[in-house]
């Protein structure tokens, strides 16, 4: 087993700036992955979050760089944030060697990008969709990629862009290195696997044991409408000292923790429009205990390396149930005992079967704190700091004027009583969210569909039948060649929303129909102008 990172054979520049990053002993998946790269095969790499992948891909592209004018590696990144990241980590890593590292992602001009490629680059490191815009207008050049790295891919598979992804590979040189890191395996990356992989090599890191010792886990059947309520609740009566909340999209991240701070809580939101530097004082801040909440999403969390979190909050249950796995994992790290708390609502009790089958271990369903429990739980918080206090002794200015008081003639019993509801006074500030008891709803019958890939069909009208789903309207059909993965890969990216999250889609002649979650529509809509097939833009609106 190698032990540290001069001896694995790497380049003298290498070694000296991963010393002075701090890098002694390399991770398991660093261990596993770099020697199988350096000897130039195809290598999958599967690991939870924090396990440091970004330096098992990017060391041995660096160790085999040459200069030259068009770009020797490619690796592409579900997100601008973390095609950023990447970037950043590749500079740094390389900066003895001169490399020269490009990050190229949606929303920026295509001028400074265009003029770097003109110029030269060594290192691309980009998102699917600006990547395949490149290389059709012909300034993005990868005859030269000597090794292609897919990181993250399970999440490109979720934001629909997994087309996009083998059009860039079939760009490249057959006789290329690719490597594949992916949290999860669904059955669409390990057929992508199969297609564009040569006896691929894998190095499977174990999650984190899981076990009901290190981790309490539990769900409370809350409805969708009433979710920030529960949680509000939970915050009450939890020793929580650090927590971590899994939203779905950035937008819900932003408004969740916005409204947690509203409540008294002190939240910010881990996402994609955060720049490095703002997302480490955020971190800084949580590390420090200035913070007790962040609210993040999947992607926006990986790459978080905080050990001392005492509670994960599901604020809605991931898809799939690995990734469920790879969330809760963050807490009871450490030899440290964590808690892993689901807001489930009746519609996602499938999901949870499933995560129960996945760990083999059960989650157990638990009450929502009362009213009157709450009622209680702050009475006994407040006789507990008065114990505290009487044991300390410091009040002697206090004292003082309780004797001034007991000297203009009030009673001490009724100077104490009026003492403790001054100190109350900010309960009024919290009031106790309301949550209504959750009715089971039958089902909705529903029509068969080919999957998210394929043609999804449903009758007409312009209302969506899934409960929480806005039916909306594209002015493209089947007359202007638009695709279902052309609609969810468009949307999902533009809109930094899970393609998975994307409701049913029905293709006519000239129009189109998809239906999309109610909570981020205003987002889907905002960014209308910019969703395209080829070079022909189209509309998402509302429909009538």
């Amino acid at each position: 087993m190698t032990t540290d990172f001069s001896s694995l054979n790497l380049r003298e520049e290498l070694v000296r700036a991963t010393s002075e990053l701090g890098y002694t002993e390399p991770t398991p998946i660093q261990a596993g992955m770099i020697p199988i790269m350096l000897s130039g095969a195809d290598a999958i790499g599967q690991a939870q979050t924090g396990t440091g992948k970004t330096a098992a891909f990017a060391l041995p592209i660096l160790n085999r760089f040459e200069k030259q004018m068009n770009p020797q590696a490619l690796i592409l990144a579900p997100t601008r944030e973390l095609a950023l990241q990447v970037a950043d980590s590749i500079n740094e890593y390389g900066k003895y060697l001169g490399v020269r590292v490009l990050a190229v992602y949606g929303g920026q001009p295509y001028g400074p990008q265009i003029n770097s490629l003109k110029r030269g680059v060594d290192i691309v490191v980009g998102t699917p969709g600006r990547l395949n815009d490149l290389l059709k207008r012909n300034v993005l050049f990868l005859n030269g990629v000597k090794t292609v790295v897919l990181d993250e891919a399970d999440e490109m598979l979720n934001m629909g862009f997994i087309e996009d992804v083998e059009t860039i590979l079939d760009a490249t040189p057959d006789e290329r290195q690719t490597t594949l890191f992916s949290a999860t395996m669904p059955t669409r990356i390990r057929k992508l696997a199969e297609r564009f992989m040569r006896d691929p090599q894998s190095v499977v890191i174990k999650r984190s044991t899981l076990t009901a010792a290190a981790i309490e886990q539990r769900y409370y059947l809350v409805n969708d409408s009433h979710k920030t309520n529960a949680l509000t609740r939970l915050f009450e009566v939890e020793p929580i000292h650090s927590a971590l909340i899994f939203a779905r999209t950035r937008a819900e991240t932003a408004t969740l923790a916005n409204e947690l701070v509203v409540r008294g809580i002190p939240a910010e939101a881990i996402h994609g429009d955060l720049d490095q530097q703002a997302r480490e004082r955020v971190l800084g801040r949580f590390r420090a205990n200035q913070l007790k909440v962040l609210v993040a999403t999947d992607v926006a969390a990986r790459g978080l390396d905080i050990d001392d979190i005492s509670h994960v909050f599901n604020y809605h249950l991931p898809d799939d149930a690995e990734v469920y796995v790879h969330r809760i994992g963050r807490t009871g790290r450490a030899g440290k005992t964590g808690v892993a708390i689901t807001l489930l609502s009746p519609k996602e009790k499938r999901r949870l079967r499933e995560v129960e089958a996945l760990t083999k271990q059960p989650v157990a369903q638990a009450e929502l704190p009362t009213t009157e429990q709450i009622f209680q739980h702050r009475e006994t918080q407040l006789v507990e700091k008065l114990k505290v206090w009487l044991g300390r002794g410091r009040y002697k200015r206090e004292l003082e004027i309780v004797e001034e008081l007991i000297a203009a003639g009030n009673d001490p019993l009724n100077i104490a009583a009026a003492a403790i509801k001054l100190s109350r006074g900010d309960e009024k500030q919290r009031p106790i969210a309301e949550v209504t008891q959750v009715r089971e709803e039958r089902k909705p019958r529903r029509e068969p569909s080919a999957g998210r890939f394929g043609d999804k069909t449903r009758v007409k009208g312009s209302r969506a039948h899934e409960q929480g789903m806005v039916r909306c309207k594209i002015n493209k059909g089947k007359a202007h060649n638009i695709r279902p993965n052309d609609i969810v890969g468009q949307i999902a990216f533009h809109a930094n929303i899970p393609g998975n999250v994307i409701g049913k889609i029905r293709i006519e002649d000239k129009l189109s129909f998809v239906d999309i979650p109610e909570d981020v529509l205003g987002q889907v809509i905002k960014h209308s102008g910019n969703y395209k097939i080829g070079k022909d833009k189209f509309s998402v609106v509302k429909a009538n």
